[in-house]
């Protein structure tokens, strides 16, 4: 590892060892950017599950502690948490909530589940995509709601959230922002959004259909419950039958039916991200992408990422690196690393080794 990045990671190794206990057979695994690997303790909690009866109070009880894990992770109070199953699920509803003819303004290449929704939602709503370097300028008075990633798919680009939110502040335009490739290796303030979605399955590791929705108290007064079900209603096991339910007056009034399995994977593996140390996080990883862009001569992004990725439009460096039996991704012509909490060094030497 190079002198620039070495003292940061050893630094940190101490505060993230239990983090890092999690993980076995990690080495050469750079894809957490697609699908996160599974922790001992996720692992231990299904296999237990195949062993025992159906217990939907367990389910329940795993649900309810994964969302309070969640909420500790993105800084917001649980009562702002409302849970789902997929990203594009979440962002239907906000495109439902709109007024007829509103403008949708997203990132270009933005990743499609944040967009889809509100190009296929009718109603004369249209969606306006800029580069995302170009955003924060392109917000303005026609503008009914921003929608982009904190962190984009194909290029681990940093959105700059401070000057695209205080651009949205000045216009009185409502923000959507998703997640999921930035919860788990960056810190994340939830607060500073209308709304936000993440899909878990990826940097939280945790088993796919595990997602959230936070909102504010704002935003939740403006938002339709359009999936509401038995889940949504404000005492749950009371609200199976019949139209007369009540919704709980939380972000919980946007629940989704479980998947209680995922969950009670999910749960354990939330929870050890949500006791770790996000600013330890960030450090380590960003220092193991800085350290891989340093030895190949790749540009240095505005902001750190943990995420790199460059130009391979015939998948050549891509099959580089399978080659060398490092397991990463190839996105809109592009190759693409992750570096995360199981990555270490001798990561960065395979991966440069086999590029060069």
């Amino acid at each position: 590892m190079s002198t620039a990045t070495a003292p940061a990671s050893a630094a940190v190794s101490d505060g993230l060892a239990a983090l890092r206990a999690e993980f076995t057979d990690a080495a050469g695994y750079l894809a957490a950017c697609t699908v996160g690997l599974t922790t001992r303790a996720t692992r231990a909690a299904l296999h237990a599950d195949l062993e025992r009866r159906p217990d939907p109070v367990a389910y329940g009880a795993a649900v309810e502690f994964s969302r309070a894990h969640y909420a500790r992770l993105v800084g917001v109070d649980v009562d702002r948490v409302a849970i789902g199953s997929h990203t594009s699920v979440l962002a239907s509803m906000i495109a439902a909530s709109l007024p007829d003819g509103a403008e949708v303004l997203c990132p270009t290449d933005e990743f499609s589940s944040l967009v889809l929704p509100f190009v296929y939602a009718g109603r004369g709503i249209r969606v306006r995509s800029v580069p995302l370097a170009e955003l924060a300028d392109a917000i303005g008075s026609t503008t009914a709601l921003v929608a982009f990633s904190l962190v984009q798919s194909a290029t681990g680009e940093v959105a700059d959230a401070d000057a695209i939110g205080d651009a949205a502040h000045r216009h009185g335009v409502r923000t959507l922002c998703d997640v999921t490739q930035a919860a788990g290796w960056m810190p994340v303030d939830a607060a500073r959004f209308d709304a936000t979605v993440c899909h878990t399955y990826k940097w939280l590791s945790a088993p796919r259909g595990v997602a959230f929705l936070t909102v504010t108290e704002d935003a939740a007064a403006w938002l339709t419950p359009v999936h509401a079900g038995w889940y949504a209603g404000a005492d749950p096991w009371a609200s199976c039958y019949g139209d007369g339910a009540r919704l709980a007056t939380c972000a919980r009034r946007f629940d989704v039916s479980p998947a209680w399995q995922a969950f009670l994977g999910a749960e354990p593996a939330l929870r050890a991200f949500a006791d770790a140390d996000s600013d330890a996080l960030y450090a380590s990883t960003t220092a193991l992408a800085t350290d891989f862009r340093e030895r190949l001569a790749l540009p240095m992004p505005a902001r750190p990422s943990a995420i790199v990725s460059w130009a391979d439009p015939g998948g050549r460096d891509l099959q580089r690196l399978e080659s060398a039996g490092i397991v990463a991704s190839g996105r809109n012509g592009r190759a693409r690393v992750a570096f995360h909490v199981f990555n270490t060094a001798d990561d960065v030497t395979a991966a440069v080794d086999a590029l060069t």
